[in-house]
């Protein structure tokens, strides 16, 4: 277009012999250079106002064959990638170096956008799209538009993020297609200062075991956090309603084993109180998978080992710098009393044999010396089922070991040569003041109880 106007007002200027002053200030120029541009308009004619790099690409501009690559990738083996990612992955393993706004612009002549597109972008898109559908001569080009068309999601609020590190963590499990053609649950933890990751684990379902494993992770890697923040949907506090039993009541479990630690628990019916995690859930929704696909997994104990490296370079590269932001975890407990507070429990009582059954096989309750310990029949006990599958059961607060009772003697004294046993190594049995007392747990469910009356 300047080239166009510029050449009108110079022809007219030498066609009319008009005043060099007024066509200088529409151009914007000086005198001296309208003396150029009629000189030059005499000796070429409009060919002296085209530019000299006009229809030459510039020496940085992506070849056709490397955009049309771009985006047959996107769709394949980068599928659901946000661009920033999709932009690191291209550099990382096809040595394409290209900036998220220049994917972004190739993208979007194919109607691609960002899996985190605002509202406003795929709203433009859709109207583009619908007024292309009208003009459209064939049914490909109406059902390929079609297909391209975006369904507007609303954007979660946002709001400030707790004062020190370990104050709260936003925990909460979201299921989704991250490996294969089975969903899986990714449990994490985030923590609300910094952003950081600071637990995750896959399981099959929601479970008492992802959620242990997480806090697991939080207890060994960081320390004793002040709160957890959960929705009430997945609520650790309250014994269910229709729970036929201790052992199926994890959520109460949970909440127990957080008493023991001293962590509160907040929970909210409202997704966006804790939308750290939310948003940390669509980051990795968009990049997990991706990472999985390169990798080859395609179980979850091979998911659950990637993660020991992957969250770790995560973190390194989203969550803020914690040396700015004072930490409020307590010191961590040692190992020995995390196995035993992270346990599964279940109500269990002795029979006429002076054993208990758990799981389908019966155990007899032995002192630290191995020796066994008979109770009358019908005595109750809570099997304690520990983080390191260490069987034990209390019984009126006294804590024994379990020996398993095999269906079938391994030698026979009439058969077999046996060797002179050796004195058996000392089992270690928590103290008395271990945290699954049966009185207090006992007591505990019931003000759990009495509480779930009053809420409902």
């Amino acid at each position: 277009m300047k080239e166009e106007t510029k050449y009108n007002i110079i022809k007219k200027l030498v066609d009319t012999n008009g005043n060099k002053q007024r066509a200088a200030i529409s151009l914007g120029c000086t005198v001296r250079h309208i003396n150029r541009l009629i000189k030059g308009y005499k000796e070429h004619g409009k060919e002296f106002f085209v530019h000299g790099n006009k229809g030459r690409k510039p020496v940085h501009t992506l070849d056709d064959s490397t955009k049309q690559l771009i985006v047959d990738l996107y769709r394949t083996k980068y599928e659901g990638s946000n661009l920033t990612h999709y932009s690191e992955l291209l550099s990382k393993f096809e040595d394409i170096n290209v900036s998220p706004s220049t994917i972004r612009n190739i993208l979007a002549k194919s109607f691609i956008l960002s899996p985190k597109a605002k509202k406003t972008t795929k709203k433009n898109l859709t109207n583009h799209l619908k007024e292309l559908k009208k003009s459209a001569k064939t049914n490909k080009e109406i059902n390929f538009i079609q297909n391209t068309l975006i369904n507007i999601e609303d954007a979660h609020p946002r709001r400030s993020r707790a004062a020190y590190s370990g104050e709260i963590l936003q925990m909460d499990a979201s299921v989704h297609n991250w490996f294969g053609i089975t969903k899986s649950h990714l449990h994490i933890a985030v923590d609300d200062a910094t952003g950081t990751i600071v637990g995750a684990y896959f399981d099959a379902q929601e479970t008492l075991n992802g959620y242990y494993n997480v806090l697991h992770q939080i207890l060994t890697t960081y320390g004793i956090p002040y709160k957890f923040l959960t929705d009430r949907r997945t609520v650790f506090e309250y014994k269910q309603k229709k729970s036929p039993s201790i052992e199926e009541d994890t959520f109460t479990q949970f909440g127990y084993a957080c008493k023991q630690l001293g962590i509160e628990i907040q929970t909210s019916s409202i997704a966006q109180a804790k939308g750290r995690v939310e948003r940390m859930f669509q980051t990795l929704q968009s990049r997990l998978p991706i990472e999985f696909r390169l990798a080859g997994i395609c179980t979850i104990e091979q998911a659950n080992e990637f993660l020991n490296s992957y969250i770790k370079e995560f973190n390194d590269q989203f969550a803020l710098q914690i040396d700015n932001i004072k930490s409020v975890f307590e010191t961590q407990p040692d190992i020995e009393k995390i196995n035993l507070i992270l346990a599964v429990i279940a109500e269990r009582k002795i029979d006429n044999g002076s054993c208990i059954k758990y799981k389908n096989e019966y155990y007899i309750p032995t002192n630290s010396h191995g020796i066994a310990v008979h109770y009358h029949k019908g005595i109750s006990g809570l099997v304690i089922n520990s983080f390191d599958n260490q069987l034990y059961i209390s019984i009126k607060d006294q804590v024994y070991s379990l020996k398993l009772i095999p269906k079938h003697s391994i030698s026979s004294k009439n058969f077999d040569f046996i060797e002179t046993p050796k004195v058996p190594k000392k089992k270690y049995i928590p103290p008395m003041n271990h945290p699954w007392k049966q009185s207090s747990f006992n007591e505990y469910c019931k003000r759990q109880a009495h509480r779930q009356k009053l809420i409902a």
